[in-house]
C-alpha cells in the first residue's frame, strides 16, 4: 500500500492513540510502585510549576488508577497527586525492561517495582510530563476541557447550542479541546467525511440533524480508531507501548489520500489547508 501524502503538522497521538496507549500501560502500571525516575531533557518539565518536584512527588508512589481526558493521560498517584502527560505531536510510551537498549530521543524513564521500565520517546518534546497537586491541576490548561469525545460526548442540541454564535469553521471548532477533548487533525478530517460536512463551513450554520451526524461521525470514527489500535504514520512516531504500529491508517477515508477516488463516489479527494493544517474532502459528498 502506498504511503498517503500528509502535508505539514500531522496530528497524532490524537484521542484514539492516547486510549490505546493508557490500556496497553494498565498491566504494566496499574497497582505498581516508582521505584526511579530519570528526565533526560528538561523541557519535558516545562509545565511542572516546580520542576524539582517532579521526581520527589513520583518516587515511592503507587500508581492507584490510569485515566485520560482527551489526549491527556492522567493517573492517581495517591494523597491527591495526578501524574499528568501530554505526548505532542511525536510522543510515545513503551514498555521495557530496564537492560533494553534505549533509543535516541528517549526523554523521561519511569522504573516500577514489577521491574518494568516506562519509557517516554518524544523527538520534537512537543510533549510533557508532570506530577500536579489538585489546587495545580485545578490552575491548569486541563481544567479548561471540555468534554471527552469518547465518554463524555455530548448530545447534538447540545454541541449545536454551544456553537451559536461562533462563525469559526466547523473543523477549527472540533479541533478546540475547550469545546471537545480528543479529536484532532486525522479523526476531526475522518468525522466530517463521514458526515458529508465540509470543514470550512461556519460552525454556527449547523442544524440540529448536521450536528447528530457530526455526533454520531465522531463515536464511529473513535471506535475504529481504537478497534485498530490507533493510527501510525509513515514516520512511525507513534506506537503501542508493545511496540506495534496502529492498524487504523488503512482505514482512513479521506485523510492522506489527496488525489485518490472516493471510497463512496470514485470523486478525486482534494487537500486544503485551513488553519495552518492539511484537510482533505470529497468535494462531491461533502457540502
Amino acid at each position: 500500500m502506498p504511503w498517503p501524502r500528509f502535508g505539514a503538522r500531522s496530528s497524532v497521538p490524537e484521542l484514539p492513540e492516547v486510549e490505546t496507549t493508557r490500556r496497553g500501560l494498565v498491566p504494566a502500571l496499574a497497582g505498581r510502585r516508582v521505584v526511579a525516575a530519570h528526565v533526560f531533557h528538561d523541557r519535558m518539565l516545562r509545565r511542572q510549576p516546580d520542576p524539582d518536584d517532579f521526581v520527589h512527588r513520583l518516587l515511592g508512589r503507587v500508581v492507584q488508577s490510569l485515566g485520560r481526558t482527551g489526549k491527556f493521560l492522567m493517573f492517581d498517584v495517591g494523597d491527591g497527586l495526578t501524574w499528568v502527560t501530554h505526548l505532542g505531536m511525536s510522543g510515545r510510551l513503551s514498555i521495557n525492561r530496564p537492560q533494553d537498549v534505549r533509543g535516541a530521543h528517549t526523554r523521561v524513564v519511569i522504573n516500577t517495582d514489577g521491574e518494568d521500565e516506562i519509557r517516554m520517546v518524544d523527538p520534537r518534546t512537543f510533549g510533557f510530563t508532570a506530577v500536579y497537586t489538585r489546587t495545580e491541576l485545578e490552575a491548569s490548561t486541563l481544567a479548561r476541557l471540555g468534554p471527552d469525545a469518547l465518554s463524555e460526548l455530548p448530545e447534538a442540541r447540545s454541541m449545536v447550542a454551544r456553537a451559536r454564535g461562533r462563525r469559526v469553521a466547523i473543523k477549527t471548532l472540533l479541533l478546540d479541546q475547550r469545546y471537545l477533548a480528543g479529536l484532532g487533525n486525522i479523526y476531526a478530517t475522518e468525522v466530517l467525511f463521514r458526515a458529508g460536512i465540509g470543514g470550512r463551513r461556519p460552525a454556527c450554520s449547523l442544524a440540529v440533524h448536521e450536528m447528530a451526524g457530526i455526533r454520531d461521525g465522531i463515536r464511529t470514527v473513535l471506535e475504529a480508531g481504537l478497534r485498530h489500535g490507533g493510527t501510525s504514520l509513515d514516520d512511525l512516531a507513534y506506537l503501542l507501548p508493545d511496540g506495534r504500529a496502529g492498524r487504523h491508517l488503512r482505514y482512513l477515508a479521506v485523510y492522506g489520500r489527496e488525489g485518490r477516488p472516493c471510497r463512496n463516489c470514485c470523486t478525486p479527494i482534494v487537500r486544503t489547508v485551513l488553519g495552518g493544517r492539511s484537510t482533505f474532502e470529497c468535494p462531491a459528498c461533502q457540502a
